[in-house]
């Protein structure tokens, strides 16, 4: 008897001990965006619902089971989209001047330098390591990754850096992260169309996971305005298995400099694949005929 009496009681001071105390409320629980996650699209933003949006693309595919989506052999950024700034559009003008000529330009991804945000979204896909006091996300091409510190304040004199000081909380289901600080470099675009920025850019990007049917929804949305690619080859593959959710960001966009206002975009991803592929920009020194990419080479070996 005094055994089950004990027993009981024990099992009573657990129960009491886990419960939260009167008045109080039990902690969130913390979403879970851990784990692999694949891209279908090249292009990395998604055109939002409503409001202004990114920059899309004027030419589009005649032929094929996509067509109507963006050409991603002639990038020719809308340089009326009203985002702009008379500038920045004549920037967006120009590339996309190139580009009809049939020639290539120069962006970060073809001269492996740093993609930085949101430029890389146009990855395939990418990774996220979540931990008490940061989450860490890794991007498959070129071994890129970013750090976003929880909980905490930018400090209060920035360093640019190249893909910027980045912090974020959970607002319940969902993950908030703030950019500031994104260094330019000779490359630095926004997107594939050379869209350009300053230093007063300022992100805000908002991670939750969504319904299959949702997931699904997005993807098809964006699959009328985005070539959407089934294995991409230098990212993780969608699982073709997988029901379970999907993950959006919703990314907005400020820079006073460059912007007349501020836009938004969407980023939706489903789970992938857990593949490691290695995938090195500096393996691939000409992305256009007769045109090699800014990485220092020594004019004889080391030894």
């Amino acid at each position: 008897m005094n055994v089950q009496r004990d027993f009981l009681l024990l099992m009573t001071l657990s129960v009491t001990a886990a419960a939260p105390a009167v008045g109080q409320t039990a902690a969130p629980s913390i979403p879970d965006f851990s784990g692999s996650w694949n891209h279908a699209p090249l292009n990395g933003l998604e055109l939002p619902i409503s409001g202004p949006g990114p920059v899309r693309n004027r030419s589009r595919r005649l032929t094929g089971p996509q067509a109507g989506t963006g050409n991603g052999a002639q990038l020719v950024g809308d340089y009326t989209n009203p985002i702009l700034q008379p500038w920045a559009a004549e920037v967006v003008k120009k590339f996309g001047e190139i580009s009809l000529a049939g020639k290539g330009y120069p962006t970060p991804r073809n001269q492996c330098w740093p993609e930085q945000v949101p430029f890389v979204f146009a990855n395939y896909g990418m990774q996220v390591l979540q931990q008490s006091d940061k989450v860490t996300i890794l991007y498959p091409f070129d071994h890129q990754f970013r750090q976003v510190r929880l909980n905490q304040p930018h400090p209060p004199h920035v360093t640019p850096s190249w893909y910027g000081d980045s912090v974020g909380h959970y607002e319940g289901d969902t993950l908030v992260v703030d950019t500031v600080g994104i260094k330019i470099g000779p490359f630095s675009m926004i997107d594939w169309y050379g869209t350009p920025f300053t230093e007063a850019l300022h992100l805000v990007e908002r991670y939750r996971l969504i319904d299959y049917e949702a997931t699904k929804e997005a993807i098809e949305r964006d699959a009328k305005e985005n070539f959407q690619f089934a294995n991409p080859d230098n990212g993780p593959a969608v699982d073709p298995n997988y029901k379970g959710k999907g993950l959006q960001i919703q990314v907005t966009v400020e820079d006073e400099g460059a912007f007349a206002m501020p836009w938004s975009a969407t980023v939706t991803l489903r789970r992938a694949l857990d593949e490691r592929l290695e995938l090195v920009c500096a393996d691939n020194t000409e992305w256009y005929p007769g045109t090699h990419s800014a990485v220092p080479m020594a004019d004889k070996p080391d030894f």
